[in-house]
């Protein structure tokens, strides 16, 4: 499977939260995926930090060095197609990072790991 993790899927998996499902962790944690992180939650988390709205208790550019390094995690950068779904998306959601990870995941054909319902509604196929 091609996983691309929402932005609190990937805070709540490294963090080895109990809030990441059994289902989603264990997909994330079988070496068999794929595991993408888009550049879009990093801008996201960048922003929330810089808001005060997330703590993660290192440097952001320390933990995501040694996340996509060590943990098996590809950078999803943005691109032309992504942002052309976009732009065709309706809005059933109002977060413009959350929206730009749907277009992600449909163009791509990746499976999204996220606790967020309101996917459904785009067709993304969601894994929680």
């Amino acid at each position: 499977m091609r996983l691309l993790l929402d932005t609190h899927a990937f805070l709540w998996f490294v963090a080895g939260s109990s809030r990441l499902s059994t289902t989603a962790r264990a997909a994330i944690e079988a070496r068999e995926n794929e595991r993408f992180l888009s550049a879009a939650s990093i801008f996201e988390m960048a922003v929330k930090m810089s808001l005060g709205k997330l703590t993660v208790g290192l440097p952001i550019e320390e933990l995501l060095g040694r996340e996509l390094a060590s943990g098996g995690f590809a950078l999803l950068p943005i691109e032309i197609r992504h942002v052309g779904q976009l732009a065709s998306l309706p809005f059933y959601h109002r977060d413009p990072f959350d929206r730009l990870l749907a277009a992600q995941a449909l163009v791509d054909a990746l499976m999204f790991v996220s606790a967020d319902e309101a996917f459904d509604s785009y067709g993304v196929q969601r894994h929680w």
